[in-house]
């Protein structure tokens, strides 16, 4: 779960800036700087989303296996998971929120 975090906010931390300094300093190749910052930001945007969906089934998996080893603990893992992919899925919707507010902002 740290891994995949790490590697949403790595995203999150490389692209965005990326996306808004090719949209400011100009083409490159024969690409417009809006199209690409559009295209890093939505490349940011989705490894953010895909971290975040690898780190809720990895949540998932986890407590699955919990509550079959100790049946008894599932109230309690199972409420622990509820946090855990909540704070993975808050996480993930600020990956996806820069990537949108690199394009809609100018």
């Amino acid at each position: 779960m740290t891994k995949n975090f790490a590697l949403a906010t790595l995203a999150l931390l490389v692209f965005a800036p990326l996306a808004m300094a090719a949209q400011q300093t100009g083409a490159a190749a024969g690409a417009t700087p809006t199209a690409m910052a559009y295209g890093l930001a939505a490349i940011g945007a989705g490894i953010a989303l895909i971290g975040g969906g690898i780190g809720i089934g990895l949540v998932g998996k986890g407590a699955v296996e919990a509550i079959a080893r100790q049946p008894e603990a599932g109230g309690a893992i199972g409420q622990n998971m509820i946090i855990a992919a909540g704070l993975i899925e808050g996480a993930t919707l600020v990956g996806a929120l820069v990537g949108l507010l690199v394009v809609l902002i100018k």
